[in-house]
């Protein structure tokens, strides 16, 4: 089995974020993507170009066209946000993004008249219909199939830098879950999702997807969510990993350690490099370990066990990719790694949230709302939880809260 790759741009970009529609008054999911994305359509058009249905017509997804750099992007998306925000308020809705929604259940939640959509939760059930998840996506041009893999093997070892720092997923139907990152442990659920499997080049990759698909797996190669994977339609190495983001100013930020990431890797191939590719193992731990404790995460480095708190890995990383950031014009966005670990990520703001309000997610969601509406806040909360905020006692693994 052959699967063209239409190669791309070397690190061009594009940006995919999946947006909550909230009830003003009730601060609960609601759908209305379908009335929403009827309205802006362009007039002729069959859809919007840069605004999409996703699982629940309680999400819209906007993308950007093909960018060249995170400056481009993030303004781009800005653009569709605003029409977006200004038909979605006309129906008493508002606009937010988190990797979880703080306490609405997924047993509400309407499904998008969609095909595709349909004939995903017919196969997949229980573990499709309650994917009330919310992500941002990062396409960065790959100019040819033979890199893909080896820039797909070598960018999971930075897994757990990009979870912690998008980690904005603490709760889940009302409850603390304990995590900073509830999605990515929802999301692994479906059969084909989760890290990627470690294949050595395109032919495996063919080989693989074939097998897949022969087998009634898949139907196409769509149905692979990894969290790093290849994007052949687009010519792209696609980073799924990162929870909902609230902010442009974050979204940037993980664009730009996207962008000089998979350039670096280019270059190196092209000096003749070989990639590394990081023991299953190790990977497996890492995710685990930025998905529980989030910017408190102390990662392993080797195979012999060492270990180092990610937040000091992801400054480092940042630091060495200054260079590179400055080449394709991202420096500014990606020097936002430093704001954003002094703020907070965003499951400690909304655990701050709620703390203040004395358990109230209410409160998460209207922090969402703003942020959404004002960016990342200029200082981070005053106390910031360890652990799991009380709620109710139904929260509480069967013991009084």
């Amino acid at each position: 089995m052959q699967i063209p790759f239409a190669s791309s741009e070397r690190a061009s970009l594009g940006v995919e974020w999946e947006l909550q529609l909230v009830d003003r008054q009730s601060r609960e999911l609601t759908a209305g993507a379908t009335e929403i994305l009827a309205e802006i359509c362009p007039e002729g058009a069959e859809e919007h170009p840069k605004a999409k249905h996703e699982l629940l017509q309680s999400t819209v997804e906007v993308i950007t066209g093909v960018c060249t750099t995170v400056e481009e992007a993030t303004a781009d998306l800005a653009g569709t946000v605003a029409e977006v925000a200004a038909a979605a308020d006309r129906r008493g809705l508002g606009l937010m993004c988190a990797g979880t929604h703080p306490f609405t259940d997924w047993q509400t939640q309407l499904i998008s008249p969609k095909e595709r959509y349909l004939q995903l939760v017919e196969r997949m059930q229980w573990l499709a219909r309650r994917l009330q998840i919310f992500g941002v996506h990062v396409h960065v041009g790959v100019r040819s199939p033979d890199k893909a893999m080896p820039i797909v093997n070598a960018l999971t070892q930075y897994v757990p830098h990009f979870l912690a720092l998008s980690a904005s997923s603490p709760f889940w139907v009302g409850c603390d879950t304990g995590l900073a990152s509830a999605r990515s442990k929802v999301f692994e659920g479906m059969p084909t999702a989760g890290l990627p499997t470690q294949l050595a080049d395109w032919s495996g990759f063919e080989t693989y997807m074939e097998t897949l698909i022969s087998t009634g797996s898949i139907e196409s190669v769509r149905e692979v969510w990894w969290d790093i994977r290849p994007h052949p339609g687009f010519g792209t190495v696609e980073l799924r990993i990162c929870d909902g983001l609230p902010t442009l100013e974050e979204i940037g930020v993980v664009a730009a350690l996207s962008q000089c990431l998979v350039e670096q890797f280019d270059g190196q191939l092209d000096r003749g490099y070989t990639l590394p590719t990081p023991p299953s193992w190790v990977l497996r731990e890492n995710k685990w370990r930025a998905a529980r404790y989030g910017l408190d995460a102390d990662v392993v480095v080797d195979e012999k066990g060492t270990v180092r708190p990610v937040r000091q890995a992801i400054l480092d990383l940042a630091e060495d990719l200054t260079p590179v950031a400055r080449r394709l014009g991202c420096e500014t966005e990606l020097a936002g790694v430093e704001k954003v670990l002094a703020v907070g990520a965003s499951y400690q703001r909304q655990r701050a949230a709620a703390l203040e309000s004395g358990g109230d997610l209410r409160a998460v969601v209207d922090g969402l709302l703003a942020e959404m509406r004002d960016g990342l806040p200029a200082t981070g909360p005053a106390t910031r939880p360890d652990g799991p905020v009380p709620g109710p006692a139904s929260c509480a693994g069967g013991h009084a809260a």
